[in-house]
């Protein structure tokens, strides 16, 4: 989680601050053996950090395509429905390429 943290340039104050955690409880999460953390901010981090919950709580795994694909249609299901229509629009365009 820390490389997570780190390579979105984020200090254990601001990571705590997107997911609504205190400093104390990242620091805990990076730096303990055994880390239990709640459903709800393990989500919350890995939503700030752009990446899947499995991810996170697999020290060994690299991103891959699928947990790139999550991490887009995340972001993508936050936007507003035109901003999804004109991604929509700009993908059908380049499925015509073909």
């Amino acid at each position: 989680m820390k490389r997570h943290r780190q390579e979105k340039g984020y200090s254990l104050d601001k990571l705590a601050e997107l997911t609504d955690s205190s400093k104390s409880y990242i620091w805990e999460l990076e730096n303990r053996d055994i880390r239990k953390p709640s459903g709800e901010k393990l989500t919350r981090i890995a939503q700030a950090l752009e990446v899947t919950t499995d991810y996170l709580l697999d020290d060994t795994a690299e991103p891959g395509d699928e947990v790139l694909r999550e991490a887009f249609f995340r972001k993508f299901s936050k936007l507003k429905p035109e901003d999804q229509e004109k991604i929509q629009q700009m993908i059908d365009m380049w499925g015509k390429k073909d």
